[in-house]
């Protein structure tokens, strides 16, 4: 019997065993928050096919109901999307309130596609047959981001990969005195420092 515990590779926790055969008990440890929320956007995807009219299968679904399905989102959101016409077009803070409609935010819309997309698979779908990765849904992705960037005055730009600072050079202070002592410029190096 195996006396130790705690985490495995696949992330299930082992626990010491209090049953006379002394087998040893596996405890899936709880899901990430990336997990739960693609379950649930799964589950809420599947009940949106469920009461489709007419009630669509999966293998049936296309881009164009993954489509119609974010457009149903939309009611849900708590962004506000000015229109053209509006006066606070543009301005990213307006002064005041207006009849604007609120929509769902292009980096939500963004990332539950990208949940959606790993859920069809991990179910099961073939990656060439995935309608959250259809070439229809990257370009309203893409057409949602411009007009909610032109609508709110915001520039939504590529977040760039912070790299590590590189370690700082020490200063060397610069004199017209030598330094005391024996030169230690390398003989290749002293014609180009004295000028030779």
């Amino acid at each position: 019997m195996n006396t130790e515990t705690g985490p495995l590779p696949n992330g299930n926790v082992l626990l010491p065993s209090n049953n006379k055969e002394g087998a040893e008990q596996v405890q899936p440890s709880a899901p990430s928050r990336y997990e739960s929320q693609k379950r649930r956007d799964w589950n809420t995807f599947g009940q949106y096919l469920k009461n489709h009219r007419p009630p669509l299968a999966l293998s049936r679904c296309s881009g164009a109901h993954v489509l119609e399905f974010l457009r149903y989102l939309d009611q849900f959101g708590k962004t506000k999307v000015h229109a053209p016409a509006c006066p606070f077009f543009g301005h990213p803070h307006p002064p005041a309130p207006c009849a604007c409609p609120l929509r769902q935010a292009w980096g939500s819309l963004d990332a539950l596609i990208g949940r959606l997309r790993a859920a069809f698979e991990e179910h099961g779908g073939k990656p060439e047959s995935n309608p959250f990765g259809t070439r229809a849904v990257r370009i309203y992705l893409r057409e949602v981001r411009e007009l909610q960037a032109k609508a709110r005055g915001i520039a939504y730009e590529k977040k760039k990969r912070k790299r590590p600072p590189l370690p700082a050079a020490p200063v060397v202070p610069i004199t017209d005195q030598p330094p005391p002592g024996p030169s230690t410029v390398p003989n290749c190096l002293t014609g180009l420092i004295t000028g030779n």
